[in-house]
Formats: C-alpha cells, structure tokens, sequence
C-alpha cells in the first residue's frame, strides 16, 4: 500500500482519487452490442454468447430439469448457508415495508402515499471466477418481497452452457423463475429491449464489469431504470489502538481480492500499527488463493496516518466509501459522525463479509463516491411511490381561494377555472 503520514487536508483529494476510465470508445462498442441485440433479438444474444462466453446455447431459458440438478449437485453445507442468509436478509428486508399513512394537511383535505411495485425487473448476476449467488438473494428477495409481477435473471453461462449450480438454487430459492443463460453486454440489452426469449423489463439491477456498467448507462438514457451508477468495489478501513491487525489486514484482502481495479483505504493514528498490519498483509497473502488479483489493488491502494478521530470523520464523509469498517474503540459513538458510506460495519468483530453475505442487510451498495447522494439497494428499490388526495366540497372552500390566487398568480387561469367551477355549484 501507498503509506502517507500525517498528510495535509489540502493533499487528500490526491489520496481519494479513484481511477478514471475513458469510456468514449467503450460506449462504441457497448453501443454497437446494444443495437444488433435490439434489432436481431434471440440470434444476436446467442451469437455474442458464442463469442464472448465460448458457449453455444440453442435455448436460453433454463429448464426445470437443469434447476433440479444444480440443488443435486451442491453440498449440503453450502445450501444451509445460503438458506440461512436468505432467512437473514428476509428478516431484515421485511421490516421495511412503509405503512400507509393518511394525513389531514387542513379539514377535508386528505392526502397519503402508498408504495407500488415495479412491474417488471431484471437482475443481473456475474458468472465467471466469482459466481455472485449471493447477490441473486440480495436482489431477488427484496423484489418477492415489492410484490415485482415478472423477475428476470441473466447470468452468464460456462463454457459448457450450464449457469453455476448455486446461481440457479438461489434464484429458486428466492422465487424466481424466468433465469437465462446470457451475461455481459447482450444481457444488459435483452433485458432492456426484449427478444423472442427474454422479455423487456422496466428496472435493472445488480453489478458487472466495465462493459455491463457501460450497458447499464446506454440503456438508462434510453429510458430503462437502473439501480445505482457502479464502479470497482471499495472499502475503508479506520482502526485504532484497540484493533487486531490480523482482523485489519484480512477485512484489506478481502476487498482486494474481488479485482485488480478494488479501492482499498486504510486509516489509522499511530505508524506503528499501520507498518504492522502491513506486515500482516503480506503474511496473509502468501496463502490467499486470488493473491495475485490482491496483491495489484493492494499496488493502488493508500494507508493514511491521521491525527485525530475528527480528521478521520472529514476524511471518511470526503471520500464516501462503499463499505466503511470501522474497527475502534467506541465505534458506535463514532459512526454518529458519518454521513457519506453505503454501508456501515462497526467493532472488532463486524467484517465486511458478515454484510456480503448473510447479515441480513444488502450488499449492493453505491461504489465511486456516489454513497454521498444514493442508498444501497433496499426494498425501496423495487417500489416507486404514488401519491393520493381526497378533498371534499368543504375542504375545496377552504383551500380552493388559495389555489385561484396563485394560480391567478402564474397566469395560469385554466387552474383557477378549475377550482371555480366546483366552488359555483350549489350541490355537492
């Protein structure tokens, strides 16, 4: 890691810089995936499966019979996990439910809000060296939960045409039923346009690499929703004098093994303790299977030693980290202080991970410093909120002369018309 001691404040915007990627010719080539999908349909996601994925896919849709087989071939330890986890982030997503409430702003003026399902929504879940199960639950049950009608999952199939057989016992498990066999660009654009296979939805979820980010952006100025702006995963961890550095440098690794481009920050107040969980870095890596990927997003990362907990604070609001670890003493009391991170891990014995997969709480969470003006994923996601009023006649005499008169007002006497004629008649 990069170790700055007791830097000026005017030098952390240095230290917070997150890689910049040119996307003008990336949004050349996503662009031109997008398109033939949006024209060809089915023949274009299967001939760019082919290509990308080196996998020749006659039927798109998973079967009945592949679903019993992917829950045959897991071990029955990782299924109680991952139903344990389900149960976890039900519980906790369930409680998020908004109760109607109907509220009387003035006598027969009643006004209330109610939460309203997405229609229709499509999750994406990457394949590859890291099948994402765990982020099928973290989408998938809070979209059961919103009352979605249609739930549509991509993920990208191996070279032998199958999906990785905890993707598709999770997606059964979180009741979804319409899984396809199509990841990367393709996917993002089947699910955005529809083809013969896969139909159109109206909200798209869940992360990828630069090229299903690049996707997600395209078709969002096209007029499907996303989720969240995404960028490389990110942790923050601050720790003091009352921290484990073996727990420091694993909750580092641990966001340094998702990718080469993982944004890792550690601060802390004493040198001393940065240099030895530094140390531990490098003990730990020699026996991480990814520590190769670990090791170049370690290359890239910052250890900063500050004075205070107050600089830490205006650092960790500054930065507004995805994840942000906060191993210290009276870590509760300091959390009091943050305002900017998706997610929050507080003590000695919260690690990330608890959070990645079966706390209970969602893992996809604004990466890039948008944790400054967007939420995580939550229930909230899946829903979209439609506003109510109901006046009766004596509610319309008592707030009808304030409408005519700023309407009156904006020159917009069509408004104050309208108010008018109810007003000017002698029934109710």
């Amino acid at each position: 890691m990069n170790l700055y001691v007791l830097p000026e404040k005017s030098d952390w915007i240095a230290l917070m810089r997150r890689p910049a990627m040119d996307t003008t010719s990336l949004e050349t080539v996503v662009g031109s995936i997008l398109q033939a999908v949006k024209d060809e349909g089915d023949a274009a996601v299967k001939r760019y499966t082919q290509q990308f994925d080196q996998a020749e896919i006659e039927v798109l849709a998973v079967s009945e019979p592949e679903f019993f087989a992917a829950e045959q071939a897991l071990e029955e330890n990782l299924k109680a996990a991952i139903r344990l986890a389900k149960d976890n982030i039900e519980r906790f997503h369930s409680r998020q439910h908004d109760v109607v409430e109907v509220i009387e702003t003035m006598p027969g003026v009643r006004c209330w809000r109610k939460s309203v399902p997405i229609e229709k929504v499509g999750l994406y879940i990457p394949g590859g060296t890291a099948p994402l199960f765990s982020t099928v639950l973290m989408l998938g049950i809070p979209a059961a939960l919103a009352g979605c009608n249609e739930v549509v999952l991509c993920s990208p199939p191996r070279a032998d045409g199958s999906i990785h057989p905890a993707i598709l016992f999770a997606a059964r498990l979180a009741g979804i039923r319409s899984v396809f066999k199509v990841g990367g660009v393709q996917a993002i654009g089947a699910m955005a346009y529809g083809t013969e296979s896969i139909p159109a939805v109206y909200k798209i979820f869940g992360p990828g690499n630069q090229y299903v980010t690049c996707a997600k952006q395209l078709v969002q100025r096209r007029g499907v929703s996303i989720d969240m702006p995404a960028g490389p995963s990110e942790v923050l961890v601050c720790a003091d004098h009352t921290a484990n550095p073996e727990f420091v440098a694993a909750d580092l690794l641990s966001q340094a093994e998702h990718g080469a481009d993982s944004q890792v920050v550690f601060l802390a107040f004493e040198e001393t303790f940065v240099q030895q969980v530094l140390a531990t870095i490098e003990r730990q890596l020699e026996v991480l299977p990814r520590r190769d990927i670990a090791r170049a997003a370690m290359a890239n990362s910052v250890a900063a030693v500050l004075k205070t907990r107050s600089d830490a604070t205006d650092f960790i609001n500054a930065y507004a980290p995805e994840h942000l670890i906060l191993s210290v003493e009276d870590a509760a009391a300091f959390s009091a202080g943050i305002i900017n991170a998706g997610s929050v891990f507080l003590g000695h014995y919260t690690p990330e991970s608890a959070g990645d997969y079966a706390s209970g709480t969602n893992h996809t969470l604004p990466t890039n410093g948008f944790a400054r003006t967007y939420s995580g994923v939550s229930l909230d996601s899946f829903v979209k909120k439609i506003t109510f009023q109901e006046i009766t006649r004596e509610g319309l005499e008592l707030l009808g002369p304030a409408v005519m008169c700023m309407a009156t007002a904006e020159d917009l006497v069509g408004h104050s018309r309208a108010v008018e004629v109810r007003l000017g008649h002698t029934t109710p």
